[in-house]
């Protein structure tokens, strides 16, 4: 399983500005490949290379290993489709192998190739990071984010074996309560909610001022947000992952894809709807039940809200409002979200033999 480890440098004034200089020289090199391509719809990356490589390197004043990462990094972005010219935004991040990016781990430097030659830049990370540095594996992406210089190290990591899993936790995705599981933990979604209401409100009054002052405190706002909606959807992927694995199940969830197409909402819903992270909080919890040797199954979400958990009776009366379950027809109750991570983790114990090899999504 690969994962990437986040290594912040430190590097010296000057140092930074040769790290800018190279980063814009490879941007720039990409320009200029992507426009070749475009022109002559050459898009493999043995023709471009065949194309492109000298008089990149000749132009850009880059090394030879650092125009074939520009070449493979505009053959990439053609991959995607070839509908439209690719182009990169200048000091986007930059693709290094280990012929120009090396560790020392005691140290806690990299050696990092640049237009001056090689720098010796120390780095700064978490224990969990310098372990997982131990099996890094393919390229390194140097990044520059908000005045901050990063390197991103692409590592693998072993997985546990899959065990056959005695029954599944199911855990019932949502606005309201952003998870909630079939032992009855529910996981509230309204301190996201309340944050996410401050900021659009905030957003809004100063993107009507229109001043410099406005804008630089929009600048200083971007993206605090969505790494405080990163955190917690962390924290709970964490927690829901750590219960199944200390009771031996595995977690069934909603198969939610395309969701957003499907649901109607009004005006005012749409804002939060739109912004509720759920396919990031299932990612987080594939690749933590994957570490963890747990199995992860998705499963219908039809009508999972409406039926009951007790005697599988299902009907929209069931549910007179949000948090309330209350069957018609055996009088069964409980929280609502509870009842539909119950009804999820039943049609997993259901859906079929691949349940042993389930996470392996």
């Amino acid at each position: 399983m690969n994962l990437t480890a986040q290594l912040k440098l430190e590097p010296t004034a000057e140092q930074g500005a040769t790290l800018s200089r190279t980063l814009a020289a490879c941007d720039a090199a990409c320009d200029y490949i992507s426009g070749k391509a475009w022109e002559s719809k050459t898009f493999r990356q043995f023709d471009l290379h065949q194309l492109c490589y000298r008089e990149a390197r000749n132009r850009f004043g880059i090394s030879a290993q650092a125009a074939v990462r520009c070449i493979s990094k505009v053959a990439d972005a053609y991959k995607l489709d070839r509908k439209a010219k690719r182009t990169f935004r200048a000091l986007g991040s930059a693709a290094y192998d280990q012929r120009i990016l090396s560790y020392d781990l005691e140290a806690a430097t990299v050696s990092i190739w640049s237009l001056s030659g090689r720098l010796r830049i120390p780095f700064v990370c978490g224990a969990h990071q310098r372990a997982m540095l131990a099996n890094r594996k393919g390229e390194t992406d140097l990044a520059y984010v908000r005045g901050k210089w990063y390197v991103l190290a692409n590592c693998s990591t072993p997985s546990p074996k899959m065990t056959e899993p005695d029954g599944f936790l199911g855990v019932d995705l949502g606005v309201a309560q952003i998870a909630a599981d079939s032992d009855g933990n529910l996981y509230s979604g309204s301190e996201i909610k309340s944050v996410r209401h401050r900021k659009r409100r905030l957003r809004a009054k100063l993107q009507a001022r229109q001043t410099r002052s406005a804008r630089r405190r929009l600048q200083k706002l971007s993206g605090k947000e969505r790494r405080f909606a990163k955190h917690v959807n962390h924290v709970i992927s964490k927690q829901i992952v750590a219960a199944a694995e200390r009771t031996g199940r595995g977690i069934a969830v909603e198969e939610l894809t395309g969701i957003r197409d499907r649901i109607r909402a009004t005006q005012r819903q749409r804002g939060v709807l739109h912004s509720w992270a759920f396919a990031q909080l299932r990612g987080f919890l594939e690749y933590k039940a994957k570490l963890a040797g747990v199995g992860l199954i998705a499963v219908e979400p039809r009508n999972s809200s409406r039926e009951c958990s007790a005697c599988g009776h299902t009907a929209r009366t069931n549910r007179p409002n949000q948090s309330t379950f209350r069957c018609t027809a055996c009088g069964f109750a409980m929280h609502a979200d509870t009842n539909a991570a119950r009804v999820i983790s039943g049609r997993a114990a259901v859906s079929g033999p691949n349940v042993a090899s389930c996470a392996a999504v």
